[in-house]
C-alpha cells in the first residue's frame, strides 16, 4: 500500500490512482467467523429468494400487481447480496483488499443501486396496499399487472440515472492524499472524504440521493400507513378490519427491518457514538440481513404465499403417489 501511495504526488494537478485499498475491519479478534457467518447469510438469501420467485412464477393466483412487486423485491435482494457479500468474502477472508479504480466504481454503483431500489420497492408495495385498502372498489382499475410493471420500470430507470450520476461524479475527484477507503466496500462517503480537490458537487448529490432514496421513501410509507390506519378505523366490521390489517403485516415488518437499523446506525454515526469497527459491522449487517429476512417474512406472514406452498406440496405429493403406483 505504501508503494502505491508513493506513486502519487501531493503537488499533482489531478491524481487518479490505479488501485484503492479497502480497509474494512481493524484489529477485531476472530473476525473470520463474521465472514463465515456472511457466507451463511448469502446462501440463505439466494435460496429463500429464488424459492419466492419460483412460487410466484408457478402459482397463477399470485400473478397480481402486489406479487409482481414482491418478485421484483426478491430479485433485488439476490442482486444486492451478490454485489456485496461475495466481494466482502474475497476482500477480507481471502485478504484481497486492493481493488482497481474501475472495479471500485462498478462495485459502488451496483451496491448503491440495488440498495436504493430496495427502498423504492418498499414504497411501491406501500402504494399497492394504500390503494387496496383506501380505494378497494377501484383497486383492480388502478393497479394492474401492466401498471405495476410500468411503475417498476420507471423506478429502475430513475434509480439508475441518479446512482450513475453519483458514481460518475467520483471521476472528477483527485486522490492525492490517500487511497485507503474506511469501509467494507467502495462506499461513496469514505471515498468522497479522501479526495483532495473540491468535492462539493459530490457531497451535494450524495445528500440528494440520501433524501430521495431514504428519507422521502420512509416519509411516503409513513404517510401511506396513516391513510391506511384512517381507512381501517372507518371499517365497522372487526373481522374485515383484521383481514385488511393482515394484508399489511408482512410489508410493515419489512419496513421496520429495512429502515430501523439504518436510522439507528446513521444517528449513532452522526453523534459519534460508534467507533469505526462498530459502524462498519452495523452498516454491513443492515445491508445484508434484510435481503435474507424479506422472503422468510413473506413466506411466514402472507396467507397467499402459504396457500401457494401448500398447493405446490399437495400437487407434488399427488404426482409422487401416481408415479409410485
Amino acid at each position: 500500500m505504501s508503494s502505491l501511495n508513493s506513486t502519487v504526488s501531493p503537488n499533482a494537478a489531478f491524481v487518479r490512482p490505479q488501485f484503492f485499498y479497502i480497509k474494512g475491519f481493524s484489529n477485531i479478534p476472530h473476525v473470520k467467523y463474521y465472514y463465515i457467518f456472511l457466507c451463511f447469510v448469502y446462501a440463505v438469501t439466494v435460496f429463500a429468494n429464488f424459492f419466492i420467485i419460483f412460487i410466484i412464477y408457478t402459482e397463477q393466483s399470485l400473478h397480481t400487481p402486489k406479487y409482481v412487486a414482491v418478485l421484483n423485491l426478491a430479485v433485488l435482494d439476490i442482486c444486492e447480496s451478490t454485489a456485496l457479500i461475495p466481494k466482502i468474502i474475497d476482500t477480507f477472508l481471502f485478504d484481497s483488499r486492493f481493488i482497481t479504480y474501475e472495479a471500485c466504481l462498478a462495485n459502488m454503483f451496483f451496491v448503491l443501486f440495488f440498495t436504493a431500489m430496495q427502498s423504492l420497492t418498499l414504497v411501491v408495495l406501500a402504494y399497492d396496499r394504500f390503494v387496496a385498502i383506501c380505494f378497494p372498489l377501484r383497486y383492480h382499475i388502478i393497479m394492474t399487472n401492466t401498471s405495476m410493471l410500468v411503475i417498476i420500470a420507471c423506478v429502475w430507470v430513475f434509480t439508475a440515472t441518479l446512482i450513475l450520476t453519483l458514481v460518475l461524479l467520483i471521476t472528477r475527484l483527485s486522490f492525492c492524499r490517500s487511497i485507503v477507503i474506511e469501509s467494507y466496500f467502495c462506499d461513496h462517503g469514505p471515498m468522497n472524504r479522501i479526495a483532495c480537490n473540491d468535492n462539493f458537487p459530490n457531497s451535494l448529490h450524495a445528500k440528494i440521493c440520501t433524501a430521495v432514496f431514504t428519507f422521502i421513501p420512509f416519509s411516503l410509507i409513513v404517510l401511506s400507513y396513516v391513510c391506511i390506519l384512517s381507512a381501517l378505523l372507518r371499517i365497522t366490521s372487526g373481522e374485515e378490519r383484521l383481514k385488511a390489517m393482515k394484508t399489511c403485516t408482512s410489508h410493515f415488518i419489512l419496513v421496520i427491518i429495512g429502515y430501523l437499523p439504518f436510522f439507528i446506525t446513521y444517528i449513532a454515526a452522526f453523534m459519534s457514538i460508534f467507533n469505526s469497527n462498530t459502524r462498519i459491522i452495523c452498516t454491513s449487517l443492515s445491508s445484508t440481513i434484510p435481503p435474507m429476512l424479506n422472503p422468510i417474512i413473506y413466506t411466514l406472514k402472507t396467507e397467499e404465499i402459504v396457500g401457494a406452498i401448500r398447493k405446490l406440496y399437495k400437487r407434488n405429493k399427488i404426482i409422487t403417489s401416481v408415479l409410485n403406483q
